[in-house]
């Protein structure tokens, strides 16, 4: 193979010693040194930008660590190291200079970003982590920063609904999962969502849940930290993701994480009493609702995806599709025009159930593999069902699911599915009591004598259906 066409070439002095500095044309800087072996970098991988310091270049670079601490003040995948060097002349700094702005342009790398900062999310420190950790990469790499604080729950949804965003190359959440969901409904309600939901969306881990962020990095073996997460979107690739589409007549929520009933969202939506413990509130709770077990009376319905025809009883089921508010000439996403005309090939489980969940990426929170076998834009949402359990056997259950080997338990059922539909019933054993469902975890019903019953929710405790649009969202993501 031909070595690569040498964009830009100089002597310099490197700690004052004399030295050469190259650019080639796929990317690689080498660094020359008297009698030391040559360092290379990446562009596209290693090198965040460059600052001009009075007759020096600073090449902003990042190394990989051996063995990064996600929990460290300053852990995680990636450190940060300079490499500076002088020129000899002005026209040789200003030539180096422009070649490599023009090879870091050429990379398609996000110029300027719309960021939300969500203060009140799990140990409520997003503040502290986008001033130490965030921050001072993306100002490393030259990225102008649009900062919002959101001062309520449902702060970003108003200000992505209304602002103009077309000047943004993307939109970064720094919280847990709840600011970018609310920045995915946002954008969806809006009548331009085909143009603005083309934005790319990038989640830096500040909050309790931190499923999205945790199944992107995982899946490269990178840790759920500020740190790698905030260079995958500096270097800014992107991947598509399923959106789900969760109807009750005329109203949507849309989801990219997970629908819960059951025990599943009693704990989610209940443990809040406990937020000040962070994510540990999640298994504290847990333990107290399997010894006081409840059971839902109900049924689900579903679309099996190829392959997942076996599970449920036959039945017959056709999605409906409210048509649109005839005097809203500004609708925004009505969900994916689905067409599923095979009524007959629907399948149904009844219960009891201890619990059912729905889920659209791997993990559930940073510990939680939910759904191990789950793909961002394969058109499924992974269904994970549970039933009838001895509490003991519940128990270590659920120590398993942070390896996600929960789903290879026989009281477990596992399967991927194109539609489905949730008939949630009453408590067994009290007819005058209803349960939670919990969509991105937020409480989408709330049924009689519900934790919190009196608060309204945005649907009620009754029928509901779920469709697919396959990749419909684009992330920032690291590269696969």
């Amino acid at each position: 193979m031909a070595p690569a066409e040498v964009i830009v070439v100089d002597l310099v002095l490197i700690d004052g010693e004399l030295g050469m500095v190259k650019l080639t044309a796929d990317g690689v800087l080498e660094a020359i040194e008297y009698g030391e072996p040559s360092r290379y970098w990446t562009v596209k991988k290693d090198v965040l930008g460059f600052v001009v310091e009075g007759k020096y270049i600073r090449i902003k670079t990042v190394v990989e660590r051996e063995e990064g601490i996600c929990c460290g003040e300053f852990g995680g995948d990636y450190s940060r190291k300079d490499f500076v060097f002088e020129p000899f002349s002005e026209d040789a700094k200003n030539r180096f200079c422009f070649k490599l702005r023009q090879y870091l342009d050429s990379l398609g790398r996000p110029k300027r970003l719309l960021v939300f900062v969500n203060p009140f999310g799990g140990k409520k420190s997003a503040l502290k982590i986008f001033e130490k950790q965030v921050k001072p990469l993306f100002e490393d790499a030259d990225i102008q920063l649009d900062v919002q604080e959101t001062k309520y729950q449902l702060h970003a949804r108003e200000m992505v609904r209304s602002m103009d965003v077309s000047k943004y190359d993307g939109i970064v959440c720094v919280s847990g999962d709840g600011v970018l969901v609310e920045v995915v409904n946002g954008l969806l309600q809006r009548a331009d969502w085909k143009t603005v939901f083309k934005l790319p969306i990038g989640v830096i881990p500040a909050g309790t849940g931190n499923g999205m962020i945790k199944s992107l990095l995982d899946a490269v073996g990178l840790q759920c930290c500020a740190n790698s997460a905030t260079i995958s979107i500096i270097r800014g690739h992107t991947r598509s993701l399923d959106v789900a589409t969760i109807s009750q007549g005329n109203t949507k929520f849309f989801s990219v994480l997970m629908l819960a009933w059951g025990l599943v969202a009693d704990i989610d939506i209940e443990s809040e009493k406990f937020r000040w413990m962070g994510s540990a509130r999640m298994d504290f709770y847990a333990i107290q609702r399997i010894i006081c077990l409840r059971q839902y009376n109900g049924r689900v319905l579903f679309l099996p995806a190829p392959g997942f025809e076996g599970y449920g009883q036959p039945t017959s089921y056709r999605l409906y599709k409210e048509p649109p508010v005839s005097n809203n000439k500004a609708l925004g996403y009505q969900g994916p025009d689905t067409k599923f005309e095979d009524v007959d090939e629907w399948r149904e489980i009844k219960g009891p159930f201890v619990s059912v969940w729905l889920h659209n990426v791997p993990w559930g929170a940073e510990n939680n593999l939910v759904a191990p076998a789950a793909k961002f834009s394969d058109g499924f949402l992974d269904l994970i069902v549970l039933k009838k359990c001895p509490k003991l056997a519940l128990l270590s259950l659920m120590t398993q699911i942070s390896e996600g080997t929960h789903v290879q338990s026989p009281y477990v059922a596992y399967l991927k599915v194109k539609a489905f539909a949730l008939e949630p019933g009453i408590l067994v054993g009290e007819p005058d009591t209803e349960g939670i469902i919990d969509a991105d975890g937020e409480v989408l019903a709330r049924g009689r004598r519900s934790y919190k019953c009196e608060q309204i929710a945005l649907m009620s405790y009754d029928k509901l259906q779920v469709t697919v649009d396959q990749g419909l969202a684009t992330l920032f993501s690291p590269e696969y």
